[in-house]
């Protein structure tokens, strides 16, 4: 009776790969360093979204658990941990192609939580590249930002990005910002300052703030877009015709 043997080694991606085959192999994500960063991070994520979530119940918190859970940081954060601990406990040929598109939205929504916490949200004269902060804050708002966009930057991938791509991304904040008005006109609660009718300036002012937020969204939107279609070229080149399609075709699986 036979036995199947071990797999040994990362598994061949889908699409093939076939630049730069040593950096390439020592930056599979099926390396055993790169799962246990992905799963560490992800459960530091998920650990500092436990703390928020247990503040929320303490007496005279800002916020309340419901109010904890309509932030986008704390949306953004709980899914890219789930997905850096997948990541790591799957091999990449058990997940779906689509999965790298997946991952390039969240770079997008975190590089931006990023962003708009230091330009709208943080307290007035913290430096910006400051990490001197409560560390559930310094999680969501630095870390997580940080290690996603590092990711994607350097983690060989070979699933290649249709011009549309940016575009879709999108569809989550477009959503986000609909229901925080919806909500905060029942209950009177906004999200964050930039999307309240009622401070000074009115909806004026937070059509113009949110018309810069969605700029800055679609111009980030497109440069992971290509970061990532430039780091796929790193990998695989510039695909023949059924690779590319088959690459593609994830993102609208």
């Amino acid at each position: 009776m036979s036995f199947p043997k071990p797999v040994a080694g990362p598994a061949p991606l889908v699409p093939p790969g076939g630049r730069n085959t040593a950096a390439n192999r020592a930056l599979h994500p099926d390396r055993p360093w790169i799962r246990a960063v992905r799963i560490l991070v992800g459960l530091f994520v998920l650990a500092a979204l436990v703390q928020k979530t247990v503040d929320a119940t303490l007496p005279g918190s800002d916020v309340d658990v419901p109010q904890l859970f309509s932030e986008f940081t704390v949306q953004g954060n709980l899914v890219l941990a789930l997905v850096l601990i997948v990541s790591g406990v799957l091999r990449r040929s058990r997940l779906p192609l689509w999965w790298d598109h997946f991952f390039g939205a969240l770079v997008l929504y975190l590089v931006m939580t990023g962003i708009i916490y230091v330009v709208l949200v943080a307290p007035p004269g913290e430096p910006w590249w400051s990490w001197d902060l409560y560390w559930p804050q310094m999680a969501h708002h630095r870390l997580a930002p940080l290690v996603t966009a590092l990711d994607w930057l350097l983690i060989t991938r070979t699933v290649r990005g249709t011009w549309w791509r940016p575009v879709a991304w999108l569809a989550y904040p477009v959503a986000f910002l609909a229901f925080s008005w919806v909500r905060g006109g029942l209950d009177g609660w906004y999200v964050y300052d930039f999307l309240d009718p009622t401070l000074d300036g009115g909806w004026v002012r937070v059509f113009v703030a949110t018309a810069q937020v969605l700029a800055a969204f679609l111009v980030v939107s497109v440069l992971v877009h290509a970061a990532g279609n430039a780091r796929v070229a790193l990998a695989a080149g510039r695909l023949p015709g059924r690779e590319r399609v088959a690459g593609t075709t994830g993102l609208a699986a």
